[in-house]
């Protein structure tokens, strides 16, 4: 015989008055935690514009990047995504970028243009190709744009 008791069948029926209170207040706590979700990332995108605009890119990311590109490389790729950014961080809010328009690269501000100068200065005559693109659409609209690094041979 099993020692396991099912509920009681003495207790009382909630009312559907509890239920519906209860029912409340578990929505009530999640939309507490969404808010402070939501909070804690708008702060965490001031920061991040904040040094997008203010600061230059660390050596620190670039050997991010000089990783990223190596650990493609030892995968047998010939690109890599080097870099993203909030869409709305450039002047026409990606719009340029995401239709492939040869002016993108005078859309582009903070850390960002940093980056795209010293690709035309270091990386392109060495080879290297950069490609913009929309990388995510959130709600319809462009989201993030990623930086993609080429090194793959041209084609003639």
């Amino acid at each position: 015989m099993s020692d396991v008791k099912g509920p009681d069948p003495n207790t009382p029926v909630p009312s559907a008055a509890d239920l519906r209170k209860t029912l409340l207040e578990k929505q009530l706590a999640a939309m507490d935690r969404d808010d402070v979700i939501k909070a804690r990332q708008r702060e965490e995108r001031a920061k991040f514009a904040d040094e997008f605009f203010k600061t230059h890119v660390s050596d620190e990311e670039r050997a991010i990047i000089r990783k990223v590109v190596m650990r493609a490389v030892s995968d047998g790729k010939m690109e890599a995504l080097v870099y993203s950014f909030p869409s709305d961080f450039c002047t026409d809010g990606g719009r340029a970028i995401n239709n492939s328009q040869p002016d993108w690269p005078e859309t582009l501000q903070g850390k960002a243009k940093e980056l795209y100068d010293r690709f035309k200065l270091v990386a392109q005559p060495e080879g290297y190709r950069l490609k913009a693109m929309v990388i995510n659409f959130p709600g319809g609209v462009p989201g993030d744009i990623g930086f993609i690094l080429n090194w793959e041979q041209p084609i003639a």
